[in-house]
């Protein structure tokens, strides 16, 4: 087994050659700091928009290195931390927009990769939940019947019977489903974006550091780039910058990858449909099949390093490998004898209110997009087109957003910030435990977990 290695998905196509590190100080029209799909996607846009810009990005290691090349591989519609935020926040009629749009922009992504032939093996197969215990199922009727009160959501509730004929998960009590949800392979999106802006003229620079975003300026060790714009897309590694430690809790999810599994297995699991795959515990899991039949599946693992610290490669400890080997086999029993060929882990940028943003100050020329919480295959997208239409000066549909300018207080600081994020998982694994085994109800310690983190708006 191939443990860390960035990800499989970068280990199945082949690193790409290095480009070279910034040469020194230099001047631009619009500046990037990372080259992740955030960063991608606003360049792609800025740059069909008005060719005439010069715009750097400059990337630490390489173009997809962090969550852009290590993710689940869900193009999905979800809006990060819930709609229900922004009801609350700006009415019902801005969240339906909202939704509209995030709908549209699951088949923007689809729309261009086609355009720009970038074959990053999509597959509309709609995203599918899974519930195996009641309290799951419970939730899981609850969550059905309030995504059926907005007309744009299109969730569709299964039975047992109807949902273990798509895909047999063992256990299953329901499912629920909707279309706005493709599979991709999230390093050969990057790699296949990275290689389109640089036609456009765009220049990126990699193993060039930046440690400081200040206003018309990003500050490195090679040099200065001085523009009128800076974007700061650095999403999980945005606490590596000067002031910015306790912006967005740099949160680690990780994944592993079996080998490719033989017609049989496929057989009595099902998943003609290559959904994408997710239940309805507390500490959820997410999967996909890929385009070579294997199962990739992911959870948390050791959720948060102390000091908002990230890791290197990937490299992955061998009891969240074997945690995320238990949930493949008790989903799936025929793969109990598959190889696991491939483990790693990356990191999520989380907000203190689990709530994504994207804004320009026009005063400081500081542009920024992220926190995603690991919605952000579909949402960077979004941030790219939005991004484009605040440094251009457009008002658009896009900047009326209520995403737009949002602002999120900092995160407490250290120890404060291990201990509670390490209490909270552990409340919400222990709640999962006790559902699997006897409750029958929602436990309490997920529903106060809820509320202390942040994410029961």
């Amino acid at each position: 087994m191939i443990n860390g290695e960035v990800s499989f998905w970068w280990e199945q196509i082949g690193r790409p050659a290095p480009r070279a590190a910034l040469p020194g100080s230099t001047r631009a029209d619009v500046c990037i700091v990372g080259a992740g799909y955030t960063g991608l996607w606003t360049a792609y846009y800025l740059k069909k928009a008005a060719p005439a810009l010069r715009i750097v990005i400059l990337e630490q290691r390489f173009a997809g290195y962090g969550a852009s090349g290590r993710n689940g591989g869900w193009l999905t519609n979800s809006i990060t931390g819930g709609r229900e935020q922004y009801v609350k926040s700006h009415g019902r009629e801005a969240a339906e927009r909202f939704q509209a749009r995030m709908n549209e922009t699951v088949d923007e992504v689809i729309r261009v990769a086609a355009a720009e032939g970038i074959d990053a093996d999509i597959v509309k197969g709609g995203e599918f939940t899974v519930a195996y215990d009641e309290p799951q199922q419970r939730r899981l009727e609850a969550a059905a019947r309030a995504e059926q009160q907005w007309s744009m959501a299109d969730v569709q509730l299964l039975s047992r019977a109807e949902a273990t004929a798509r895909i047999n998960v063992v256990g299953t009590t329901g499912a629920m489903w909707h279309p706005h949800c493709a599979r991709i392979q999230p390093a050969k999106l990057a790699f296949g974006l990275a290689r389109v802006v640089e036609a456009l003229g765009v220049e990126i620079f990699e193993d060039t550091t930046v440690s400081e975003i200040a206003p018309h300026r990003a500050i490195t060790e090679h040099g200065t780039v001085e523009a009128e714009f800076v974007v700061r897309a650095t999403e999980g590694f945005t606490a590596g910058l000067k002031a910015l430690h306790r912006a967005w809790l740099p949160m680690n999810s990780s994944l592993i990858a079996t080998e490719p599994l033989g017609a049989d297995v496929w057989e009595r699991i099902g998943w003609t449909g290559r959904e994408t795959l997710g239940d309805m515990a507390h500490a959820y899991m997410y999967a996909q099949r890929t385009i070579d039949d294997r199962i990739a599946i992911g959870g948390r693992g050791v959720p948060y390093r102390f000091g908002s610290k990230t890791d290197s490669d990937g490299q992955t400890p061998a009891s969240t490998v074997e945690a995320l080997r238990g949930i493949l086999t008790r989903f799936f029993p025929a793969t109990k004898g598959a190889a696991i060929d491939h483990a790693w882990s990356g990191v999520l940028g989380v907000p203190r209110d689990w709530a994504a943003t994207v804004g320009l100050d026009r005063g400081t020329g500081l542009a920024w997009a992220g926190g995603y919480v690991g919605t952000g295959v579909t949402t960077t997208n979004l941030a790219g087109r939005t991004l484009r239409d605040l440094i251009l000066g457009r008002q658009s549909a896009l900047t009326g957003l209520p995403w737009v300018n949002h602002r999120v207080r900092n995160w407490e600081p250290e120890p404060l910030r291990w201990l509670a994020v390490h209490a909270l998982y552990q409340a919400y694994s222990r709640a999962d435990r006790a559902e699997l085994t006897r409750r029958r109800t929602t436990s309490p310690l997920a529903s106060i977990a809820d509320v202390v983190s942040g994410r029961g708006h």
